[in-house]
């Protein structure tokens, strides 16, 4: 059983640069590398959708420096995205709040999900300026607005409607969220969507993570139950 969405929180590059006696940008960029090798072998797994964790809305708190080198590696990697384009069927697509981005990486977001938005393969959603909390926020803005209109009736909104709203529609929930670096908790990441995924945590640093960790990741989800709140079928 392979999960058709799979969520990844890639934690712990600054652990792997300080281990190596190296600038924290070192460990950005390892992470970075990290993640396009492993997504043409999660493609090759059959997985259908992965939603990465890119940057979140609590990570313009850190030094200013890094967070500038965090931007300018996300723009080299954007660029590097589009040209691979050419040469892969992957999906690209993006969620979080972007008018806080220069515009230039808005821009090559806006290339990026229209030159793939066509293309079959793996879909591979970068959450970027991303928090749970402000996607559910801003959510409720837009059919608060839209109630205001007359547009909406109040009573009718329920979960589905709440869905429709957020970043991630139509996109189906995530059936595994793989968290790196050892830490147990969800760090504001979707925080609606992942209310019955299936969590894996392991202390590999994320840009340790290869191919051989990520079926470990696979085969302990292979061993589950999924009940949804649902009793166990020997119960």
């Amino acid at each position: 059983m392979i999960p058709n969405h799979l969520a990844i929180i890639m934690d712990g590059n600054g652990r792997w640069a300080k281990k190596r006696l190296m600038p924290h940008s070192m460990g950005h960029r390892a992470g970075a590398q990290a993640l396009r090798k492993l997504s043409y072998e999660i493609e090759k797994m059959g997985v259908r959708y992965l939603t990465v964790y890119t940057f979140s809305t609590e990570n313009w708190t850190r030094p200013q420096e890094e967070v500038k080198d965090l931007m300018n590696l996300i723009r080299q990697y954007f660029q590097e995205y589009i040209d691979d384009s050419k040469k892969n069927n992957m999906r690209m697509s993006f969620i979080g709040d972007h008018s806080r981005l220069d515009t230039d990486l808005q821009e090559k977001l806006a290339i990026l999900t229209d030159i793939t938005k066509e293309k079959t393969g793996l879909h591979v959603v970068l959450a970027v300026n991303y928090g749970g909390r402000d996607e559910i926020a801003r959510a409720a803005r837009k059919l608060a607005h839209e109630a205001a209109k007359g547009k909406l009736n109040p009573q009718k909104i329920d979960e589905e409607m709440i869905s429709s709203a957020l970043d991630t529609a139509p996109l189906p929930d995530p059936d595994l969220i793989i968290r790196t670096g050892g830490d147990l908790r969800l760090s504001n990441f979707l925080l609606w969507q992942l209310a019955y995924a299936e969590m894996y945590s392991t202390d590999t640093l994320w840009p340790d993570f290869g191919v051989r960790e990520l079926r470990k990741a696979l085969k302990s989800y292979k061993g589950r139950e999924r009940r949804f709140g649902g009793r166990p079928h020997n119960l």
